[in-house]
């Protein structure tokens, strides 16, 4: 059903005429206005959104009084939707909706209307603008856009405690009937919570909510429109309401005693044992608070509490002893550190249990009385001198028999002994207090029935101070004197140690030895342990006599006293106005100095030719001996023996002799017994460097002699000597025997006799009869460098 409306338009036209539907022009003025009659008639229609039928949407219908229906009048439509969604009959006027609309897309459109003449496109109306709206239905279901929710609520919370605020929106218009109009209900989360219909507020409905029963509720809340009729649309959401804690459950022990072992071996501040009271709360609702009420163990044992586990922390306060007590008693209570205040009258939030600790018996080692001895003993004392004594005890039933001992480490130099049964400690050796004021050593005891049990103690021996060490000068002076000295002038003021402390402090007094009376020096005893050399009267002259050595004596205070003659050497030196030494020795710099110069020069040069001469005897020798051998070897050798220049590639060498020849020097023969003979005749070095080598060759010929299994003589390979030596030198120790035959003066080692007892062995392994030109040369060269060595000595002292 169509509600059609009819309007009429008044057009105010630029005469000033003002048009009505169906009636003539009226003047608003007689005299200065005149007004024809001119009307728009058409149909308006509120065009219902959603709709879905084939057919176009009549909207309404435009019509001019211009129009005689002759169909001299076209109608035009422009604005919003013309020609996409609204159509209009050119010939009628007639308006149609092309396609369906929706009002919380668009909820109006503006259009004008346009009458123009068919022939001419000229308006035969002014244009006109009209409105269509579009009527809502109710085609959108409540949303709640903040959905799902989350809320937070503390147990035990009053009946009405607001929870959370639901809100749900509807698309529809909410000016035009019940559309929009929303109501709340709950559909999941009864008896426990409620929601108001209008608002949408959750509340608790009930008064005793646990949530140690249960700690969170899911609810459902639907919202529904057209308020709450049927026919209404709907939507829901879910709330998640989370209980929170409050202290209004008291802890308790799950056991109304308990019982634990503990060894007495257990050191002071071990947790011995855990207790846990249980709260249902959770947070600072469940933490606890432990501690001993009484029992026989209070000063024993002490409780805290774990901030993590909440657990009660038992924890040994003094050290365990089987055989003295066995068990243990104790209550220890459990109570919440935080209370609400508003859960009291239900009852003490506090636990009270029964904790038995039962001791266990641990095989201890030996206890000493004392973990630390002080003992004091003379230095003067005797070998054998009974220090004092240490005491130890097994502290179990068995009483096990202590042996004694003292700890190898704190006792290198075995300066004291122990009796191993009674503990008595003794000097072992003479003592001094000056090397070793404070003995520190560890005693062992032992059980003898387990030798695995060991305690130790540590004992200290002060040593005592006897005057055994005479007083000495502090210092060595460096005195001297001017020769213009006055008398009475004090020359060098002397003070004293000693070695020894007497209780009392040092107290030294200084004297002139009486066989060493000095006619030109006194001494004054200061009475404060230094005394002052003084000149007497006389004066001092270098030519007379440079050099006074004053004999003086100390001693100490101590019963006996002991002292000392400790010389001091006074120097005559010649002084400047102000008394500073210019010369200690008249002309002694000099001329010491220019002799010494002279003693170096003649040195260096004593070395220097000897050094040449010894290259030269050494390199004539060479020469003289490396000839014949050449000689003599291609002589004698012939072509059954291969000379090499080097000394080859060692064993891995096989390519110029047949190694064989070499393995089999052991076994017997009797073959090549003519040949060797000449190889023997012909091959012997005339060189008497090489006498060494004769004996081990004939040695092996004899054994190639009478080797059966030896290849044929042109074929053998043997070796007299080493050759001439190879341009690399050789390496060798045998060659190193033939004298001045090596670039290194290594020949006769006779010299390492002179060298020590270090180099004897040496001496005898490697010397022969010989003397050798070099032992000369360096003794000389030895001579010459003890000498400048003296000389350079002398020079610095002075």
């Amino acid at each position: 059903t169509f509600l059609l409306l009819s309007f009429s338009i008044e057009i105010l036209l630029p005469a000033g005429l003002f048009l009505r539907p169906g009636g003539g022009a009226s003047a608003c003025s007689p005299a200065q206005h005149s007004r024809r009659r001119r009307s728009w008639v058409w149909n308006q229609f509120f065009v219902l959104e959603e709709f879905t039928g084939n057919d176009p949407l009549y909207v309404g219908k435009l019509h001019s009084d211009v129009d005689k229906g002759d169909g001299q009048v076209r109608y035009v439509l422009t604005g919003e939707g013309a020609a996409s969604i609204f159509s209009i009959d050119e010939s009628t006027g007639d308006i149609h909706a092309t396609r369906r609309l929706d009002r919380e897309q668009q909820a109006y459109y503006t259009l004008r209307a346009q009458a123009r003449n068919r022939d001419t496109n000229r308006l035969v109306e002014p244009e006109s603008q009209f409105i269509i709206k579009v009527q809502d239905v109710n085609d959108n279901e409540p949303k709640f856009l903040d959905g799902p929710y989350t809320a937070r609520v503390a147990e035990r919370s009053p009946v009405g405690t607001s929870v959370v605020t639901v809100v749900a929106t509807d698309a529809d218009d909410p000016t035009y009937g019940n559309s929009a109009r929303l109501m709340y209900s709950i559909l999941q989360g009864q008896p426990y919570f409620s929601v108001e219909p209008k608002t949408g507020v959750v509340r608790t409905a009930l008064p005793d909510l646990d949530r140690e029963v249960r700690d969170s509720h899911l609810l459902v809340v639907q919202a529904k429109d057209m308020i709450g009729q049927i026919g209404g649309l709907s939507g829901s959401t879910s709330v998640t309401v989370i209980l929170t804690d409050v202290n209004d459950n008291p802890p308790h022990f799950p056991r109304r005693s308990y019982q634990f072992s503990v060894r007495e071996s257990e050191l002071v501040s071990t947790v011995v044992a855990k207790i846990r009271a249980v709260d249902p709360d959770e947070g600072p609702n469940a933490e606890l608070d432990y501690r001993i009420l009484d029992g026989d163990g209070l000063g024993i044992f002490s409780i805290t509490t774990d901030s993590h586990t909440q657990e009660g922390l038992i924890t040994l306060h003094k050290n365990l002893d089987f055989e003295t007590k066995s068990s243990y008693m104790l209550r220890v209570e459990a109570s919440n550190l935080y209370v609400d205040a508003r859960f009291l009258s239900s009852g003490p939030f506090s636990d009270v249990a029964t904790v038995r600790l039962l001791v266990q018996n641990v095989d201890e080692p030996p206890v000493f009385h004392s973990s630390v001895s002080w003992m004091m003993v003379s230095e003067a004392a005797a070998v054998g001198t009974e220090v004092g004594s240490v005491l130890a005890r097994d502290p179990d039933a068995t009483n096990s028999p202590i042996r004694y001992s003292i700890d190898r480490q704190s006792n290198l130099e075995r300066y004291f002994h122990i009796d191993s049964g009674t503990g008595v400690i003794t000097t072992a050796q003479p003592l001094d207090r000056e090397t070793v004021a404070v003995h520190n050593i560890t005693v062992v005891a032992t059980e003898r029935l387990d030798p695995s049990l060991t305690g130790k103690a540590v004992v200290l021996i002060s040593v005592t101070d006897v005057n055994d060490n005479p007083p000495s000068l502090a210092i060595d002076y460096d005195t001297f004197v001017c020769e213009n000295s006055e008398p009475g002038q004090i020359v060098q003021t002397l003070s004293a140690v000693d070695r020894d402390e007497p209780e009392e402090g040092q107290h030294f007094l200084f004297s002139l030895s009486e066989a060493g009376q000095n006619l030109s020096f006194t001494l004054r005893d200061n009475k404060d342990n230094t005394a002052s050399i003084l000149t007497r009267p006389g004066g001092f002259l270098q030519r007379d006599q440079l050099l006074h050595l004053l004999p003086v004596v100390i001693s100490d205070s101590s019963r006996p006293p002991l002292s000392s003659t400790n010389t001091l050497s006074i120097t005559v030196c010649t002084c400047d106005a102000a008394g500073e030494p210019r010369s200690c020795r008249q002309g002694a710099p000099l001329l010491l100095l220019v002799s010494l110069q002279s003693a170096v020069t003649a040195a260096v040069l004593t070395c220097i030719l000897t050094l040449l001469g010894v290259v030269v005897v050494t390199a004539a020798i060479r020469r003289r001996r490396r000839d014949p051998l050449t000689v003599v070897a291609e002589r004698c050798v012939q072509e059954n023996i291969v000379c090499y220049d080097d000394e080859g590639g060692g064993e891995e060498d096989t390519e110029a002799f047949d190694m064989l020849a070499l393995r089999h020097l052991n076994t017997t023969g009797q073959s090549h017994q003519t040949q060797a003979r000449t190889l023997t005749s012909t091959s012997e070095p005339t060189s008497e460097g090489n006498w060494l080598f004769l004996p081990f060759i004939r040695e092996r010929l004899q054994q190639a002699d009478l080797d059966s299994a030896a290849p044929p003589f042109d074929s053998l390979q043997t070796y007299a000597f080493e050759g001439s030596g190879s341009s690399a030198a050789s390496l060798s120790s045998l060659n190193s025997l033939d004298s001045f035959n090596s670039q290194e003066c290594q020949q006769n080692y006779d010299l390492l006799k002179e060298w020590g007892p270090r180099f004897r062995k040496l001496a005898d392994l490697y010397g022969h009869r010989q003397t050798s030109l070099l032992k000369h040369v360096f003794l000389s060269l030895h001579d010459c460098c003890h000498h400048f060595h003296s000389e350079s000595k002398n020079f610095m002292n002075i």
